[in-house]
């Protein structure tokens, strides 16, 4: 039974390999789901995927893809956008990220983004991501370190910042200057190592324990009561993935592998 999930700052291959029996690749880019359902697998699984400089995960492929009888499921970042759009289409979603999008609890594509690392370095987050930043000043309120008040103006001071530029010591540094008390800051400063919440790898695993159970179970083929439409944007993106995985002394999803 084959399996494809795409993931990277999120979750790495090798802890993903521990829950689930998959083939594990990097983040998605545009045409790789599309590749990836080629090959004919059971089902697919989304968790991170590039965007900004690298064109997204489209629509179309997913759709594609659940038109072909692929289960299609999405969690955490990239895959949990995409699973809040097209759920009527039946892309399923899992977690509290997918959720918030879902309901319109969070609407921003950058509530997720972050930049990383290079495949050789295992995909590292080097900043931090909206929706975990959130999640953990939620947290140090409950915990009691810091004030409903700061916890607003540390969420709104994290929210005005550029994605790549969101580091909790960053976060600080603003809260400082903006006046906030100096005991509250050093108490979160001190909260962070342990007290952190991170929902974005959360529901990775989630999603790799639904992949699962619902394997386990046995998943008929994807049924759905809506006809693929093979637009023009549609074709471009297959020729294009298409001319990717026949480069040379490559084949199949290599391709788009590096």
């Amino acid at each position: 039974m084959k399996l494809f999930v795409f993931t990277g700052p999120t979750l790495s291959a090798d802890e993903g390999r521990t829950l689930l029996d998959a083939v594990f690749l990097p983040p998605a880019a545009q045409g790789d789901v599309y590749l990836a359902a080629r090959e004919k697998p059971v089902a697919i699984g989304i968790i991170d995927g590039y965007f900004e400089r690298v064109p997204s995960v489209s629509h179309k492929e997913v759709l594609w893809a659940l038109s072909q009888g692929i289960h299609v499921f999405g969690a955490s970042s990239m895959g949990a956008l995409r699973a809040a759009e097209l759920a009527p289409f039946g892309m399923e979603g899992v977690g509290t990220v997918y959720d918030d999008y879902r309901s319109g609890r969070v609407e921003a594509d950058d509530e997720v983004a972050v930049t990383h690392g290079a495949a050789e370095d295992g995909f590292r987050a080097t900043s931090e991501a909206m929706v975990n930043i959130r999640a953990t000043l939620h947290a140090a309120e409950r915990a009691e370190v810091i004030s409903p008040g700061s916890r607003a103006i540390l969420e709104r001071l994290a929210k005005s910042l550029f994605y790549p530029d969101r580091r909790y010591p960053t976060v600080l540094s603003l809260a400082k200057a903006e006046g906030m008390a100096s005991a509250e800051v050093e108490a979160l400063r001190a909260f962070l190592p342990t007290g952190r919440v991170n929902p974005k790898r959360q529901d990775a695993l989630s999603m790799l324990r639904v992949l699962r159970e619902r394997t386990a179970q046995g998943l008929e083929p994807k049924r759905v009561r809506w006809h693929f439409e093979r637009t023009d944007a549609w074709e471009y993106i297959r020729a294009n993935a298409e001319r990717r995985a026949q480069g040379p002394g490559t084949e199949g999803l290599a391709a788009v592998r590096g």
